[in-house]
């Protein structure tokens, strides 16, 4: 942080890339008045609002709830709503959008893989037979509750994505957040057709292909750990293989 004119400011250094005007992206510095309590999206919506207004970025809630503002903050996946400037008092800020994704402007990158890859692996409860509502509701113990809560956190905010190398390397890779919410439903009782999502999770681009570096666990910002779900994913299958073969009667 500096002063300027007796203000103190914050530095951020933001990456452009605004393919209508020119075809290689660049990195613009722009100085922010600074607050002890002010957040980066809030530094990038006074730039937006007060030096440049071409700048583009995805945000929403302001909440760490929509998970739509993630990107690079000075190096790491975060989420803008959730970083405070003073985390980084005494040094310029460098944000650049969210890595292993196609950028489309400046900080807002092409989530379409993300979303067909969550799609892919049918977020929703699945029942052979619907039971009438008249008959009352689904229950579960709280111990079912909480086998698979804690993988029903996740809001999408693709920061496991950006921090994992082997979709990195391989984008046909299911990833962290969808295997996540994939064991989710695999684990809700209510859900009867695990054996739809059995062969998603465990396809060749599915958890096997995860080394369990564990960065995608490490930047969630709401504690999902889709680490520990690619691992009880893993375990599943190969109980599944060991399983013997259900005999005829």
């Amino acid at each position: 942080m500096t002063k300027d004119s007796g203000v103190e400011t914050a530095t951020l250094k933001v990456f452009r890339y605004r393919p209508e005007v020119q075809t290689e992206p660049f990195v613009q510095e722009y100085k922010v008045p600074y607050r002890q309590d002010m957040v980066v999206l809030d530094a990038l919506n006074y730039i937006k609002d007060h030096i440049d207004g071409t700048l583009s970025y995805r945000w929403s809630c302001r909440m760490g709830i929509c998970g739509s503002c993630g990107a690079n903050v000075d190096g790491e996946p975060k989420l803008t709503c959730a970083s405070f400037l003073h985390e980084f008092k005494g040094k310029e800020i460098k944000i650049e959008p969210l890595a292993n994704f196609p950028v489309i402007k400046d900080l807002i990158v092409n989530i379409e893989d993300f979303m067909e890859k969550l799609d892919h692996i049918k977020p929703w409860i699945i029942r052979k037979e619907e039971t009438p509502l008249e008959k009352g509701e689904y229950r579960q113990t709280p111990e079912e509750l909480e086998a698979y809560k804690q993988f029903s956190m996740c809001i999408n905010c693709m920061l496991c994505y950006a921090a994992c190398p082997i979709y990195g390397m391989n984008e046909e890779f299911l990833g962290p957040a969808a295997t996540a919410l994939a064991y989710r439903y695999i684990a809700d009782t209510r859900d009867q057709d695990h054996e739809a999502r059995f062969p998603m999770v465990h396809d060749k681009e599915g958890v096997w292909e995860c080394t369990l570096v564990g960065e995608c666990s490490v930047v969630c910002p709401k504690g999902v750990d889709p680490m520990l779900a690619i691992q009880k994913t893993k375990i599943l299958g190969a109980t599944q293989i060991l399983k013997p073969p259900r005999r005829g009667k």
